[in-house]
């Protein structure tokens, strides 16, 4: 049943969790929230590499979105259950994204960017994989 789930879910639900929690009387306090400093880093170039909570939240999108690319290759009944459940959360953040003034972010655009992707390679690959199976049977 977990196996269905889209993991690109995680990332959407922690930034919806992160924005809703600190969503305030001005409309730039989600962003600026978002865009609080984590750390940084001296680098041998004599400059400060400065991550802040929007690069990891970009970070850990990338590396959902590879593993589900990963699992967009699978053929089977949860695949498509995976895909649909993928459009369906497209669905939603974009919904978000144009109506929730918190999730108007560049950060929560590019989330809803990768959802959009593995949506798209999603149906591509089983489309592509469908035809093979068709080839095969001829």
């Amino acid at each position: 049943m977990f196996a269905a789930l889209p993991l690109l879910g995680l990332p959407v639900l922690f930034y919806t969790i992160f924005v809703l929690v600190s969503v305030g009387p001005p409309p730039d306090l989600a962003e600026a929230h978002v865009s609080q400093i984590l750390f940084s880093i001296g680098m041998s170039s004599h400059v400060r590499w400065v991550v802040r909570v929007t690069d990891l939240f970009v970070f850990t999108s990338v590396v959902v979105l590879f593993i589900e690319l990963l699992r967009a290759t699978q053929s089977g009944r949860i695949a498509i259950i995976n895909h649909s459940l993928s459009m369906l959360l497209f669905i939603i953040s974009l919904v978000l994204f144009l109506l929730h003034p918190g999730f108007a972010t560049s950060t929560f655009f590019l989330i809803l960017s990768m959802v959009l992707l593995d949506v798209l390679a999603g149906f591509v690959v089983s489309i592509v994989s469908a035809r093979r199976e068709i080839d095969l049977v001829r």
